[in-house]
């Protein structure tokens, strides 16, 4: 009944769209949706490689029996155990009882706290080969890319990287599959920000599974989330490398909370003086208003961060704290740093500010302003000197 998309010779596309959820992971808003990617070799033996949210199982285990057709399942390749990928596995089991299900040891401890499967297991380590064919998998191990037991599935007659969820992207497919197909409008920013939110933490690990990546060749990359890439394997690659180091763009985020608009005007005046002194990529996150996954997103992207509080119950104001917990856990570095802040009777802001930009061993630039009360020209002049002196710092590194 079901037309699956050929990825390659007998290859195929057997994920879903996920348009209902409002917020992966209970926390980041998909204003585009997000898919569940899965994908199903017909061999000698056939091949699943991870499954989906078991929200669409019923969808999902169709599919894989209208292209099967009365064939056996002989392997399921489980390259990460999140339940959005592997929700399925039961079902899937209780549909073919004698599938072996192949993945390390750590996979194999999840799978029975999550599922009590502990049987009919095929285990693999660095460098082991799976042969169904025609078709043969070597396997890379991934740990923290951003679970424990992360690996990658690496197919070698069509040099295809089944990678977990690395190079993975919000946003749905929407008729087509391959990168190539598709318009990729909103897909980037959606890597950024996906990779900001879920995998930002990691760093160092992606950097070691990049490293393992170098020496082979790789025509298709196939994640659990987004696009097939394809013709843009290199610019995926190249984001989730730039991301992981660290390595801004040349830009500025401001940061800042603002009540009744005296912290705002600074920002404006700040953002107005990065703009005079030549730097174009400015956003600015009213805290209040603009989602942490957005702002994760461009503190990721750019290599100029700003941040801006007014004093609240003697402490930094609520959101601001928030963000700065987020940015904390995601061991953000390579950062130039500037700060400001406003008070009406007592002054603490800034000070924590600056033991925020301390404890990230960023490098602060430009002189701190602190205003009291409403904005006045001393204080004009401080947020532009501030400006600026980012700017240069930005523009000379």
């Amino acid at each position: 009944m079901y037309k699956l998309k050929e990825i390659a010779d007998n290859i195929y596309y057997v994920g879903v769209n996920d348009r209902q959820k409002a917020a992966f992971e209970n926390l980041w808003p998909l204003p585009y949706g997000v898919t569940y990617n899965s994908y199903l070799i017909v061999d000698e033996k056939s091949v699943l490689v991870d499954t989906v949210d078991v929200c669409y199982s019923d969808f999902f285990l169709k599919k894989i029996a209208d292209a099967l057709n009365g064939r056996p399942l002989d392997f399921l390749i489980v390259n990460h155990m999140e339940p959005d990928h592997a929700g399925s596995i039961r079902l899937l089991r209780q549909q073919y009882p004698e599938v072996k299900i192949v993945g390390n040891k750590t996979t194999f401890g999840m799978l029975a706290g999550y599922h009590g499967i502990t049987t009919g297991l095929h285990e693999v380590k660095e460098g082991s080969v799976l042969n169904i064919g025609k078709h043969e998998f070597v396997f890379y191990m991934a740990p923290m890319v951003h679970w424990p037991e992360v690996m990658f599935a690496y197919e070698t007659t069509e040099k295809i990287l089944f990678s977990a969820d690395a190079f993975g992207t919000f946003g749905t497919l929407d008729g087509g599959v391959i990168d190539s197909e598709i318009t990729m409008t909103h897909h980037w920013d959606e890597m950024r920000r996906y990779y900001a939110c879920i995998v930002g933490k990691y760093g160092n690990p992606v950097q070691r599974a990049l490293q393992k990546l170098k020496g082979i060749e790789i025509k298709t990359i196939c994640s659990t989330h987004g696009p097939v890439w394809r013709e843009h394997i290199q610019e995926a690659i190249g984001i989730y490398d730039r991301l992981s180091r660290y390595e801004g763009e040349e830009g500025v985020t401001i940061i800042y909370g603002s009540m009744y608009g005296n912290t705002e005007q600074m920002a404006e005046t700040i953002a107005f003086s990065l703009s005079e002194s030549g730097i174009k990529n400015i956003v600015l996150h009213n805290v209040s208003k603009s989602h942490a996954s957005d702002i994760l997103r461009d503190v990721f992207k750019y290599k100029g961060l700003i941040i801006g509080s007014p004093t609240y119950s003697n402490q930094v104001f609520p959101e601001i704290e928030s963000i700065m917990n987020k940015i904390e856990i995601r061991e953000v570095k390579n950062r130039i740093y500037g700060y400001f802040g406003s008070f009406t009777w007592s002054g603490a802001a800034v000070k924590r500010l600056a033991a925020f930009g301390e404890k990230m061993k960023w490098e602060t630039t430009g002189v701190p302003v602190e205003q009291k009360q409403a904005l006045i020209e001393n204080d004009y002049e401080a947020c532009l000197a501030l400006g600026k002196a980012v700017a240069e710092k930005i523009r000379g590194n």
